[in-house]
């Protein structure tokens, strides 16, 4: 899933390259509303070639559950690039959106992969809430690299780690918590 940091314009080309990496991966994407101001959801269903979601609750009054059958499907989840907004509201246990009560009621792997802006990765609310995130048995948090911020043009921010190294720290922990499982 991607949320609103610079970082998420990426993500049809890593929807893609999951695909041709993972050729029997069933993926599904959602995107958070502040992640559709940096990509265009043609884009990402267009190259994921799989269904997209939104992390909204539905306005035309249908009732689904989106959030169980998210919490119940996947085998693994993956947030990048996460905002400091998502992950405050993630690590604070919020559910105020169907992908945010999905998490928190997933026994799934979660990879969390923080995207700051300049500043952020000093923080002490971020520290904080990196620190409620990783106490939880089923996530783990990719720290950002050290990157240019598009806003001051300096090397003052913390874009997310890549997709691959979070896939392998996502993968790590599924390891360890579903030893058996090599599937």
């Amino acid at each position: 899933m991607g949320t609103g940091a610079l970082g998420v314009m990426f993500m049809p080309m890593w929807a893609h390259w999951f695909k041709a990496s993972y050729p029997e991966l069933e993926l599904k994407t959602v995107l958070t509303r502040s992640a559709q101001q940096f990509v265009g959801p043609a884009a990402v269903q267009a190259l994921g070639r799989e269904p997209l979601l939104f992390d909204a609750w539905p306005s035309d009054g249908v009732a689904n559950a989106t959030h169980v059958e998210i919490a119940e499907w996947a085998d693994t989840v993956l947030v990048h690039p996460a905002t400091f907004h998502f992950t405050s509201r993630l690590a604070l246990g919020l559910a105020d959106t169907p992908l945010l009560l999905a998490l928190q009621c997933t026994r799934a792997p979660i990879a969390v992969a923080p995207a700051l802006p300049p500043g952020g990765i000093g923080s002490p609310v971020h520290q904080r809430n990196m620190e409620a995130l990783a106490a939880r048995p089923n996530v783990v948090v990719v720290p950002p690299v050290s990157g240019m911020s598009a806003t001051t043009g300096r090397n003052d921010a913390s874009p997310a780690a890549p997709v691959p190294q979070a896939v392998a720290a996502l993968e790590r922990l599924r390891a360890s918590l579903c030893p058996g499982d090599r599937g």
